[in-house]
């Protein structure tokens, strides 16, 4: 017998049909934020679509657009006999927000970067969704190689809105893209980090001096100015052979 507790969603979510945002995004954003804040903890069951949208006053199709978009960030689940669950929640911890090219300039490294793409190009609704930004026309993709000592580390695709920074090539790679944001006048506040790890393709390897099916480390990493405004979405990868992520975990150990 399935006992996990079931969310209400009419004491949490609160959608403005004059707003801008697409409604399904408007349902989104709140269970995001409720699954963030801990309301909505790992196990919890959601209501049906049906249920959902009765509540809410929405159509059925906004409810399950909203669901995967979730769905798809990994934060929910739909389980044959059990319905919508909430997978996991996300630990919130202060991070430093500094660029691989400040780490290695830190420790004397002498970063470059060899830049592969540099361009602005019209935003797909995925990278609009990753970027928070329902409805945005123009991206800036940067695809970049960061070496040091000669020696490729890692592949760095990074997407931003248009208009946050213009930078040539020769900005990019003598600096690091934090420091080109903040440079604009950006007060970077928060991000959001995920850390895995895959096999490498032979992409991969060409670019990163590595066998097929080498391990690499991933990194995918969502960064916010002070107004909470997404300002960069970075998704990298690095050679497992030559880096390594350490984290200081303080609180709660006993």
């Amino acid at each position: 017998m399935n006992t996990s507790p079931v969310w209400d969603p009419a004491r949490e979510i609160v959608v403005d049909p004059d707003s801008p945002e697409p409604r399904y995004f408007q349902v989104a954003r709140q269970l995001h934020a409720a699954i963030e804040g801990g309301r909505l903890p790992a196990g919890t069951r959601l209501a049906t679509e049906l249920d959902l949208a009765a509540s809410l006053r929405l159509s059925r199709p906004t409810i399950r657009q909203a669901i995967q978009f979730l769905v798809n960030q990994g934060l929910l689940v739909r389980k044959r006999g059990v319905g919508t669950q909430v997978v996991r929640t996300k630990v919130a911890r202060p991070l430093r927000l500094s660029s691989l090219f400040d780490d290695l300039a830190g420790l004397g490294a002498s970063p470059r970067s060899q830049v592969l793409v540099n361009q602005v190009e019209p935003a797909d609704a995925d990278t609009a969704a990753l970027l928070e930004a329902p409805g945005l026309a123009r991206v800036r993709r940067l695809r970049r190689i960061r070496s040091a000592g000669g020696e490729p580390l890692a592949v760095m695709n990074n997407y931003l809105p248009d208009g946050l920074v213009d930078p040539a090539d020769e900005d990019l790679r003598d600096h690091g893209l934090y420091q080109l944001l903040r440079s604009a006048g950006l007060r970077l506040h928060s991000a959001q980090q995920e850390i895995g790890a895959r096999l490498a393709t032979a992409e991969d390897a060409a670019l990163l001096h590595e066998q097929p099916g080498a391990a690499l480390l991933t990194m995918q990493r969502t960064t916010y100015d002070e107004t909470g405004r997404v300002v960069e979405y970075g998704r990298h990868v690095y050679r497992a052979s030559r880096y390594s992520f350490n984290l200081s975990l303080t609180n709660g150990l006993r």
